[in-house]
């Protein structure tokens, strides 16, 4: 039986599909600017011709980067900097959070004060530097991975997700003979994949697009991320080189832009379904 929709049902319909088509159109026009901008021809961009649709459609730009070397080594860095803190971070938070989640665990109050508390206040750049330095992990992946492996804001998500988990779970487990790690690792974490797909997600593309931390702590350049060859292309104004040839810099600010961008936007639809109930569940509390 099909319901009769009244007129403000219908208005509020349109205007609602309305609003969605054009922030659709917002989100999606400065990707397809970058990608014509990119293979279109560089005095074309320079000038603004460019609106939409590429012009002179050339690929010299992708293959001005893809002959640098410099731009494997760092898109290589910022791979093995990007897995890496993604792991550690999914270990080391869930390995905080499940305990935190459970009522009988000794001055849990004041764990989670503790960890509030750094969500208002921190150490600050300098004695953060001081300390990396006095470990000795300058010029290092560590320098890049250890400072922020651990994220307060995540911690909270994935403490609220594990308090949702049914009890009687971990009860069967615990009477079937597993131990709290067992019944961590073979019963919460299998059923942890919604939070564990957001918290990677996030963590994933903040160290993709993470680039201050790498100006402040490394000084060797074969160990530069992507993003900081491309801040020196979009800030500095300098080709790939460093110096030289000038005029293809337009289009090579939007073919890197391009090549460092690709790579998060082809993950995220492989792990879409978990993304969006690791969103809703994790802030949620059950």
């Amino acid at each position: 039986m099909k319901i009769k929709q009244s007129a403000a049902s219908v208005i509020f319909d349109t205007l609602n599909y309305t609003v969605m088509i054009l922030l659709m159109l917002v989100m999606i026009y400065p990707l397809v600017y970058v990608f014509s901008a990119s293979i279109s021809d560089n005095a074309l961009v320079s000038s603004g011709d460019v609106l939409l649709f590429p012009k002179k459609v050339t690929l010299v730009a992708y293959k001005q980067l893809a002959a640098n070397s410099d731009l494997w080594i760092s898109y290589w860095n910022t791979i093995r900097y990007t897995v890496v803190h993604v792991i550690l971070t999914l270990i080391t938070t869930a390995a905080m959070a499940y305990p935190l989640a459970k009522k009988w665990l000794p001055g849990r109050k004041l764990i989670l004060m503790m960890a509030a508390f750094t969500l208002l206040f921190s150490g600050g750049m300098i004695p953060t530097f001081l300390v990396v330095q006095k470990l000795g992990m300058l010029n290092s992946i560590w320098a890049i991975v250890l400072p922020s492996m651990i994220s307060t804001w995540y911690l909270f998500i994935m403490r609220t997700f594990f308090e949702a988990l049914p009890e009687e779970l971990e009860d069967a487990a615990t009477i079937d003979g597993c131990s709290s790690l067992q019944v961590f690792l073979r019963v919460v974490m299998p059923l942890s994949m919604p939070v564990m797909a957001t918290i990677g997600l996030f963590t994933a593309v903040n160290q993709w697009n993470a680039f201050f931390d790498a100006l402040i702590y490394l000084n060797d350049r074969s160990m530069y991320p992507l993003q900081i060859m491309l801040r020196n292309i979009l800030v500095a104004g300098t080709t790939i080189q460093g110096e030289g040839d000038m005029s293809l810099l337009q289009t090579m600010k939007y073919a890197i832009i391009m090549m460092a961008t690709l790579p998060i936007l082809c993950v995220y639809p492989f792990i879409q379904k978990y993304f969006v109930q690791g969103t809703m569940i994790g802030g949620i509390k059950g």
